[in-house]
């Protein structure tokens, strides 16, 4: 129902990050965990949409029109989009390590496996 407000509060405390401190934001790729999160927010508002669990008029979220679905609401709210902003995250630190030890294996490789020159 209200899963992608989590990662929705998440995008906008980090846009709001890489808006201020733009050399911080660039060398960590701030901006891939703004993508990240920004593109699973939309893509779970349009399937919510398309559902009918939101629609375009107030109260928005229709669990809010009957006080009994509330607490499903914030239950999903807890366990699912918890769980997709760390995951969102976790996949933003695993790309950020791999991009940090890529070189660092490579230039290894080069090292130890250089073709020894060929005779003429």
């Amino acid at each position: 129902m209200a899963c992608f407000l989590v990662p929705m509060v998440l995008a906008i405390i980090t846009t709001i990050i890489q808006k201020a401190a733009k050399t911080l934001a660039k060398k960590i790729k701030l901006g891939l965990l703004n993508t990240l999160l920004w593109g699973g927010v939309i893509l779970l508002a349009l399937e919510h949409i398309w559902h009918g669990e939101v629609v375009l008029w107030p109260p928005f979220l229709t669990a809010m029109a009957n006080p009994a679905d509330i607490p499903v609401m914030l239950h999903e709210m807890a366990t699912i989009g918890t769980t997709m902003a760390v995951i969102s995250v976790v996949t933003w630190i695993g790309i950020n390590v791999i991009s940090y030890v890529m070189p660092k294996i490579v230039a290894i490789k080069e090292v130890y496996y250089k073709k020894p020159p060929k005779i003429q």
